[in-house]
């Protein structure tokens, strides 16, 4: 179900090479919840390629994975540790497979990221939309308390499950760290979003808790608001060819948010000196939020 590989970087320290040595030694892991794609591919490959071992859980057709797979072939070539999953990220058996295969592979007390980028979320609207040209975007059918609630889980509040489940494993090293990822759909209302919106309220108060309470083990949490990026996920949201389009007209830099934009974060607040950066909500859009 899962393959590991694990070695001492080879590269020699020397003058000349100084500022290419790892940032993180190779019995530290990340652990990237929606790895296959967008921001958690982009920070699995920032992170292994700083020295990191990666384990990256996804959950993927069979017809997509030798895109993946190539992918993935990426976050192996840089020699370090690396476990995939492709399961349920949200049952209690994948959780528990993920754990153990981390265990097994020498990851306890050495988890230094974990970062929760699930993105499994209904977008019906709440409300009847009115004319044709609406409906043929979002649809007819509203969303159920059933959709909502397990929206909220998926993209929220689960990050609290699996830090708890690395923690009562004895998976995290003594200076960790815990991200998640928001959008401005936290705060502003679009049609079709409201359940990932509550998702992402969700996640927010989580990870201030979570930076509170774990913060005498050592824990740091963190949540990273991107700017509009295109993803996969952002393209299933309706309309989103629109959004894509305001957002670049509206960015000082004239360009959508890169998932390596943000991988780029996440690998600078993992560093040692980022260490008192907790429980804070950090913008990574060029200054698209601000732009008006």
């Amino acid at each position: 179900m899962f393959s590991a590989r694990c070695r001492p970087s080879s590269i020699t320290p020397s003058p000349t090479k100084e500022l290419l040595m790892p940032l993180f030694s190779t019995n530290q892991w990340a652990l990237v919840l929606g790895g296959s794609s967008g921001f958690g591919l982009a920070t699995a490959k920032k992170l292994a390629s700083q020295g990191l071992s990666v384990c990256v859980v996804h959950r993927d057709r069979r017809g997509s994975m030798e895109r993946i797979e190539k992918e993935f072939e990426v976050v192996r070539a840089f020699g370090h540790g690396f476990l995939t999953f492709n399961l349920d990220a949200l049952s209690p058996d994948g959780i528990a497979e993920t754990v153990a295969g981390l265990k097994a592979a020498g990851a306890a007390g050495h988890l230094r990221v974990l970062l929760h980028s699930i993105a499994f979320g209904n977008l019906k609207p709440i409300a009847p939309v009115k004319g044709e040209e609406l409906k043929a975007v979002y649809g007819e059918t509203l969303i159920e308390d059933e959709d909502m609630a397990r929206t909220v889980y998926s993209m929220g509040t689960s990050l609290l499950t699996w830090v708890q489940a690395a923690f009562k494993a004895g998976l995290f090293a003594d200076d960790a760290r815990v991200f998640g990822l928001t959008s401005e759909g936290n705060e502003v209302a679009w049609r079709g979003y409201a359940a990932v919106s509550a998702a992402k309220t969700a996640l927010e108060a989580v990870s201030r808790s979570i930076a509170v309470e774990f913060a005498p083990y050592g824990i740091r949490s963190n949540i990273i608001q991107a700017g509009v990026t295109d993803t996969p996920a952002l393209n299933a949201i309706p309309g989103a060819d629109g959004m894509k389009e305001f957002a670049k007209a509206r960015n000082p830099f004239g360009r959508l948010t890169l998932p390596e934009d943000v991988a780029g974060v996440i690998a600078l607040l993992s560093q040692d000196d980022a260490a008192w950066v907790n429980g804070t909500i950090i913008r990574v859009d060029g200054g698209e939020r601000i732009a008006g």
